[in-house]
């Protein structure tokens, strides 16, 4: 198996006319709908979701080809006001992020408006001369005169290219932003293959589903000191795959959290993990999780390399 993500199907490119590429920055609030989004426009699952707030802590690039564009997301780590040096480590890359793409992407869930950390938000990018596109999400959760006006108050402190009202979930208005990013977005040759749908190595994101499912199943009882790395990946000769991963935390009392009564807690993360691996791998996956107890690993240099970000010196 590819240590990258590859998508079936065919390009979109039409062959007439010049290629556009570049780099769109996905930045908002925690549980905006940025992972949920990218899932929707890159057309594959690439980024985990969880209604558990804080859930993407590295940039996770997902590819889509649109027209003659090859689009490039980065799912950037919602931003909050930091508490602990992971925070801090999520908040700089995210707005790391922003800076280093050629277009920005501010999602707001039109449900919340421009509350707590989205004014926050708005008020950074001031801060950042990309061109930038406001994104409504959720709007059919909310009445259309406050949609306008939702849109109006954040027009007036940024200037936007462009303003869109989608739902990441159903998709609608979703095209509508593909093809303006397409014609917008600089000419010039695509950076990666055309069946290429992420620049996330296999192994990376058999941790983030892990992960996710982890979230999934234990989001009321876990804190957010949990942490997992796929330690072995072994193709085998019957054309199935061994993947053993471990969940790291920093208590022997959330240690028993993950496992569960019994083992049940595990048990089901493994197989929700599993099967989605098999999906995603279209072979057979044989999935072996442990769980280990690594003190303060939130203060491991180490394990920020492993996740893709910078470690805070403070």
């Amino acid at each position: 198996m590819s240590e990258e993500i590859t998508n079936p199907a065919e390009s979109s490119t039409n062959g007439e006319g010049p290629t556009h590429s570049g780099f769109v920055a996905l930045i908002g609030a925690t549980n905006a709908g940025k992972s949920t989004l990218v899932n929707r426009l890159v057309g594959a699952k690439v980024s985990i979701v969880s209604h558990k707030v804080q859930t993407t802590r590295a940039i996770v690039r997902g590819i889509a080809i649109h027209n003659n564009a090859q689009i490039v997301f980065m799912d950037t780590p919602g931003i909050f006001k930091p508490r602990r040096r992971l925070d801090r480590a999520m908040v700089t890359t995210a707005w790391g992020g922003a800076k280093d793409a050629d277009f920005i992407m501010f999602l707001i869930d039109s449900e919340r408006g421009l509350k707590g950390d989205a004014a926050t938000i708005l008020e950074g990018l001031k801060e950042v001369h990309q061109p930038k596109i406001l994104v409504l999400n959720k709007v059919d959760r909310v009445n259309p005169e406050d949609l306008l006006k939702l849109a109006a108050a954040a027009n007036e402190g940024v200037k936007f290219e462009r303003t869109f009202m989608i739902s990441a979930t159903t998709g609608s208005g979703c095209e509508d932003v593909m093809d303006y990013l397409a014609t917008e977005l600089p000419e010039g040759p695509w950076y990666y293959p055309e069946d290429q749908i992420s620049d996330l190595p296999m192994r990376q994101l058999a941790a983030e589903i892990t992960r996710e499912k982890l979230f999934l199943r234990l989001h009321q009882e876990l804190p957010y000191s949990s942490h997992v790395e796929t330690e072995k990946w072994e193709e085998r000769k019957d054309g199935s795959v061994r993947i053993e991963q471990v969940i790291y935390v920093e208590r022997d009392s959330q240690k028993k959290i993950a496992l569960g009564k019994n083992g049940d807690a595990i048990k089901a993360i493994s197989t929700a993990s599993r099967k989605e691996l098999s999906e995603i791998l279209e072979q057979t996956v044989h999935l072996f999780l442990f769980v280990k107890v690594r003190e303060n690993w939130g203060d491991d240099p180490a394990r920020f390399r492993e996740m893709g970000l910078e470690f805070p010196k403070s």
